[in-house]
């Protein structure tokens, strides 16, 4: 409880936090049945396994590219908006894919969608933390990271399991665009 008394004249962290748990919810749909999808579109154990890998790389090469860029930027905000964009696009996406060829380029994606948010994220949160607190207020996102995977595991088979998958694409892009929409319009009071 006194971690949550604390936070609470932190709008600007509260605000990150809660766009970032859509965009962890969205990702995390998908976590524990992308094998499933892959298999319905014809690839197997093995083309699930390199679209992960296609994904790590392609976000693992563009995030050292945009850190450097990143600190370059004076408002970055609209770094992280935009790579929210890109990973709704990327999710989007996923409701077209008839090929393990267009899936994989799907992965490349959402892969530069976070790679591009994420180190813009990471400096506007270090931003606002409190001096001799960080420890705690980055405890914050690290909880609320394995709360939302647990949601969206649960969600996303959920949704897979009453809907199919077309559901959950449409639900994972849609919170991305909640997320960026919001912190669109709240970012310029609450986030300097």
């Amino acid at each position: 409880m006194f971690f949550f008394k604390r936070m609470r004249n932190k709008r600007a962290l509260n605000v990150l936090v809660v766009t970032n748990a859509l965009i962890l919810i969205a990702g995390a749909m998908m976590g524990p049945i992308y094998a499933l999808f892959v298999e319905e579109i014809g690839g197997n154990l093995l083309d699930a396994s390199i679209a992960g890998a296609i994904f790590a790389l392609a976000a693992g090469m563009t995030v050292l590219i945009v850190g450097r860029i990143t600190d370059k930027i004076k408002q970055q905000r609209y770094v992280v908006i935009f790579g929210y964009l890109m990973m709704a696009l990327g999710f989007f996406l996923y409701l077209f894919v008839n090929s393990i060829w267009f899936l994989f380029a799907i992965q490349i994606i959402i892969g530069f969608g976070e790679a591009i948010y994420s180190p813009a994220f990471d400096a506007i949160y270090s931003k606002h933390t409190t001096k001799h607190h960080e420890g705690r207020e980055w405890a914050l996102w690290e909880s609320m990271m394995y709360f939302t995977t647990a949601f969206g595991a649960m969600a996303g088979g959920l949704l897979a399991y009453n809907f199919g998958f077309n559901a959950i694409f449409i639900v994972m892009a849609g919170l991305c665009i909640i997320s960026a929409l919001y912190l669109t319009l709240i970012s310029k009071k609450v986030l300097k």
